[in-house]
């Protein structure tokens, strides 16, 4: 789990004002994990055409919309806890290269602008939603899938 249910449907209401329960909280978490997993793999792919043996922040592709997500996200004034957020990562197949001291410290804003993203992506596919479906998270994940 990447953060507690109760922080998960306060970030949903805040930031589309959605209602989740605890049984979306291992949907988020798979989106999530899926997200970051493809992030860091175009930033490995990034850092290694620029000669470092490490994935900085700055070689993730951090869209526009993304960037605009993590800054909400930062002024909502919440913080997730990293522990939760390595264990999930230690899921995922190992990457060949390590993380940089400044993306290790931006994984959380990174986890809170996707969650942020996406409550505001259930949202734009219905605006009269008020509890995400499984069929609201497989399109979300239809539409993550093509643009990232």
């Amino acid at each position: 789990m990447v953060m507690a249910v109760k922080q998960f449907q306060k970030l949903f209401r805040a930031a589309a004002g959605l209602n989740v329960d605890k049984n979306d909280i291992k949907r988020l978490s798979n989106f999530i994990n899926e997200r970051l997993a493809d992030l860091l793999l175009l930033g490995q792919v990034s850092a290694r055409v620029n000669n470092r043996d490490v994935i900085d922040f700055t070689d993730l592709p951090i869209t526009k919309g993304l960037q605009t997500n993590i800054h909400e996200f930062k002024n909502m004034d919440e913080t997730l806890d990293m522990q939760p957020i390595l264990e999930q990562q230690a899921k995922l197949p190992p990457l060949k290269l390590g993380y940089s001291t400044t993306l290790q410290a931006k994984i959380p804003e990174l986890v809170g602008g996707i969650t942020v993203s996406l409550a505001k992506a259930f949202r734009a596919l219905d605006k009269d939603i008020k509890n995400p479906s499984p069929v609201e998270w497989e399109k979300a994940e239809t539409i993550y899938n093509i643009l990232l």
